[in-house]
């Protein structure tokens, strides 16, 4: 079995949630999450040595939007809604697996991961700035939490390594933005000194259009990294201009990592997946 006795296992499987929330994609939404994380626990519990670490997706928007705070992993209070309780269940199908108690469980609530790849949050707002539409979205006042790749993949590698850490965790930046902030990150990448704001109404006819849903521009997700920082780990990217220009530089996941501007990163064992929710 590819899991006996394996030092980790990382579970980041599930479907995008770049799409229209028809009752089929909410169905496979839910499903490709808590389904994975199922056939993932009866693989670890049929180990006769079972992987000493279990790390599985979950996503930073389980949390509920506060206008004077963010939500980190102590006092975060999650919120409602379709995407709420898929992250609930998701999580829920997560903790409450019987494996053995060797198997240490982190749940990763992981923000917008950035990297330039197709179809992902950075290819998507970079267009729109180089374009002239990268002003801000409905007022621009909702938060954004992200992350840079590179931080993204050394913090599992940091996350495997410290034997003490289990329990969620937010992978998150430090340096949240407002939306009105990220798209003048992104007009200045794209050389862009203007972009026309987007209103509210706008966003909806144009998500329609994309066959996407206005809630991944329109939530607020503002989340704090409170564990990770807590435990010693540091980012290499926690300002988005800096994060961008680098990501910039390197397209693709091949040119990502032989670009990797972080060295241990390169030699990171985990696959290197855009997440979106």
């Amino acid at each position: 079995m590819a899991l006996e006795g394996a030092e980790a296992v990382v579970n980041l499987a599930g479907r995008s949630v770049n799409c229209r929330y028809s009752a089929r994609h909410r169905r496979e939404i839910l499903a490709s999450r808590v389904a994975t994380t199922r056939a993932v626990a009866a693989a670890v519990a049929a180990c006769r040595v079972a992987p000493r670490v279990w790390l599985n997706a979950s996503t930073a928007t389980i949390y509920r939007h506060a206008e004077d705070r963010a939500m980190d992993e102590w006092s975060g209070i999650e919120g409602s809604g379709f995407s709420v309780a898929v992250a609930r269940a998701w999580e829920d199908a997560f903790f409450g697996a019987m494996v053995p108690a060797r198997t240490r469980k982190v749940a990763l609530r992981t923000g917008l991961v950035l990297a330039k790849e197709a179809g992902t949050v950075f290819e998507r707002l970079a267009g729109l700035a180089g374009a002239g539409l990268g002003g801000a979205m409905a007022g621009g006042r909702q938060r954004v939490s992200w992350i840079h790749m590179a931080d993204f993949l050394a913090a599992v590698d940091w996350l495997i390594e410290r034997r003490e850490l289990d329990g969620v965790m937010n992978l998150t930046a430090p340096g949240v933005v407002t939306n009105r902030e990220a798209m003048e990150a992104f007009r200045g990448l794209r050389g862009m000194a203007f972009g026309l704001p987007v209103a509210r109404w706008l966003i909806g006819a144009g998500a329609w259009c994309l066959r996407t849903e206005p809630e991944l521009v329109l939530k607020s997700r503002w989340v704090a990294p409170a564990r990770l920082l807590e435990s010693g780990f540091r980012f290499h990217w926690p300002d988005l201009v800096g994060a961008l220009e680098d990501l910039d530089r390197r397209p693709g996941l091949a040119g990502f990592f032989a670009a990797a501007s972080v060295g241990h990163v390169a030699g990171s064992g985990v696959a290197g997946v855009p997440i979106t929710g």
